[in-house]
């Protein structure tokens, strides 16, 4: 069996303080859909934004118009937690009309084929566009069984995860970096070691939410640290249970507040000054998951050493079900 102390690596000293989560988490219905929607809400806002720069550029307030309505009826309709797959419809209809609108833009002002920033934008908000699409395919999925266990082929998992990667890059444009080889990284570089392993070889199985929950925690490990620095962040299935840990080299977590950090919105106080599209609900999205699926949550932390996040959650008796190819 795989013992929690053996996922991943060691980043910072032992010397750090650890502790097991185990503060109540009362929310309103609105802040649970707030947390469940955060990340839909939040590629929402890069589109958002990377379409008014492209209309900045090209100078001309009525340009992506359709795009940008539609891009604002998705996110109010993600507000109100109206998700189906109708509104997964409209998802895919939004990048089509982008597509065209981009299409006629460039037919009407040909030099903007030459503006690097431009371009750069267009790449993004096709890349957000196909994050939104694996997402969205994930959550209708989950809709009509959200305790459901399924086994996952860890190939296509990985893929999906290495896709995240690729994406978060791009909507850097050129700060940084994400290598996943040592001999590569350069100093703005963030070197990862991802792995993904488990006791029935192929397949994973977890409920589909722990998904969301390891983008959301590797966003936050990458996001508190310094462009040069490492994640590690592993998955595995012991046949017993799921573990996940995700740990980072950056500012770390003062050790009064780490019961804190998993309530909605609270961010430490020694990370108020990095600006974010983020609400805050990371670590709470993991502490509901982890209590929700009767399993527990661990961090451990060192300021200005790093940050360790684990979840540890015990394999229900049901039948199982397999993900959708």
């Amino acid at each position: 069996m795989i013992r929690r102390s053996e996922i991943g690596l060691t980043l910072f000293p032992m010397k750090a303080t650890e502790i097991e989560i185990t503060e109540p988490l009362e929310l309103t219905e609105s802040q649970r859909g707030l947390v469940d929607m955060h990340s839909f809400l939040n590629m929402l806002n890069v589109l958002l934004g990377e379409m008014f720069l492209i209309a900045m550029t090209a100078k001309d307030a009525g340009t992506l118009g359709h795009s940008l309505a539609l891009a604002e009826e998705l996110r109010r309709q993600l507000d109100a937690r109206r998700f189906d797959q109708s509104l997964a419809d409209v998802m895919d209809g939004a990048q089509r009309i982008f597509q065209t609108e981009m299409a006629q833009l460039l037919q009407k002002q040909p030099d903007l084929r030459a503006n690097a920033e431009l371009q750069e934008s267009v790449a993004n908000i096709q890349s957000v566009f196909k994050v939104l699409r694996v997402r969205t395919a994930e959550y209708v999925a989950r809709l009509s069984r959200p305790d459901a266990w399924v086994a996952f082929d860890i190939v296509k998992l990985t893929d999906d995860f290495l896709n995240f990667f690729a994406a978060v890059e791009k909507n850097s444009k050129g700060r940084y970096r994400i290598v996943f080889n040592i001999a590569a990284q350069e100093p703005a570089d963030y070197l990862v070691n991802l792995r993904i392993e488990s006791v029935a070889g192929d397949t994973i199985t977890m409920p589909p939410v722990l998904q969301d929950v390891f983008r959301d925690l590797i966003a936050n490990a990458r996001k508190y640290t310094p462009a040069g620095g490492m994640i590690v962040a592993g998955l595995a299935d012991t046949g017993a249970e799921i573990r996940m840990a995700v740990e980072d080299n950056g500012r770390g977590i003062p050790p009064g507040e780490l019961q804190r950090v998993v309530q909605f919105g609270y961010r430490a106080s020694n990370a108020k000054d990095v600006r974010t599209k983020g609400g805050g609900f990371g670590l709470t999205k993991a502490y509901l998951a982890a209590k929700r699926h009767g399993g527990r949550m661990w961090i451990k932390s060192a300021l200005g050493s790093g940050t360790r996040v684990t979840l540890c959650i015990p394999h229900p008796r049901a039948p199982l079900a397999t993900a959708t190819p």
